[in-house]
């Protein structure tokens, strides 16, 4: 009778975001689809959950009204993680992805009645953690680049010998940088050709807000200065190598703790499985008992 009861809420579900969906007036599925296709950068196969998710976003999206300042704040931190989306869009992925967890009350509801409040948390969690996870990503994109660095200024130290062109050196160094460093390397490369270099610089200091790499624009800005920067950068080289090498054992130390850590996980999955087990037939002996 539950699994019945289960069946009964979700094509109820299915109806009303049917006539949701229709009401908002988000495209079908074959139009959406058809809009992609012509775009060039879609390079995979779009589901259609993915689809309707996506037009939904957009419907809500239009609707939210952000505090300006909030706003602002919100779309400098987009464009540090390089993610081409309004911030209205990103709050709006956010209320989306933590609406798909209320989906599940319906069928707690008539299943599971206790563990309804822990949906309500996982919701909630689920909309902060989505929220505020671009931070995750600005942090994760910042350590790329600044893994990338010591090599950089390696390069910039040896061509020193023979040429101060910084352009040349950000130009050749890009062809063989990795995936961040390059897309920044690629705008400031652009920006150098149609502007002032030093402005262009500083643009991608700010972009990234790296204290490492803003010495490595200091000792640029010197350099296209006509300063003497020999002895800057081979201490600059020292210091990053020094900071790698800590990065390295850190990152080391932690393999035995995430082990350990795992190890647990393992024996407390291996535990629930007697527990259940013996839960069902304490229960079932009780049952027999009383009954």
């Amino acid at each position: 009778m539950n699994l019945l009861y289960a069946l009964v809420s979700a094509l109820v579900g299915l109806g009303v975001f049917l006539i949701t969906a229709d009401l908002v007036r988000i495209p079908h599925f074959k139009t959406s689809k058809a809009v992609i296709h012509l775009s060039k950068r879609q390079k995979k196969k779009t589901l259609c959950i993915e689809l309707w998710l996506k037009d939904l976003a957009v419907w809500i999206s239009k609707r939210l009204h952000l505090n300006e300042y909030k706003r602002i704040q919100l779309l400098l931190d987009l464009q540090t993680a390089n993610m081409n989306i309004t911030p209205e869009l990103h709050i709006a992925n956010a209320i989306i992805k933590a609406s798909l967890c209320l989906l599940l009350l319906p069928v707690a509801l008539l299943l599971f009645p206790l563990i309804t409040p822990l949906i309500f948390i996982l919701a909630i969690t689920m909309y902060m953690k989505e929220s505020r996870g671009i931070q995750e990503r600005i942090k994760m994109r910042r350590e790329a680049i600044e893994y990338e660095l010591p090599r950089l200024v390696f390069t910039i130290e040896n061509t020193l010998a023979h040429s101060r062109d910084v352009l040349t050196i950000l130009d050749n160094y890009r062809e063989t940088a990795g995936t961040e460093l390059k897309h920044e390397l690629d705008i400031t490369v652009a920006d150098m050709r149609s502007g002032n270099y030093e402005s262009a610089l500083t643009r991608l200091e700010a972009r990234v807000g790296s204290s490492m790499l803003s010495d490595v624009i200091r000792g640029l800005i010197s350099l296209l200065r006509g300063d003497e920067t020999s002895m800057y950068w081979s201490a600059l080289s020292i210091k990053f190598a020094d900071y790698q090498r800590q990065k390295l054992k850190a990152k080391a130390q932690k393999v035995p703790g995430k082990i350990k850590r795992l190890s647990m996980i393992l024996l407390f999955c291996f535990m629930s499985f007697y527990l259940v087990v013996i839960v069902v037939e304490v229960l079932h002996n009780l049952g027999v008992m009383f009954g």
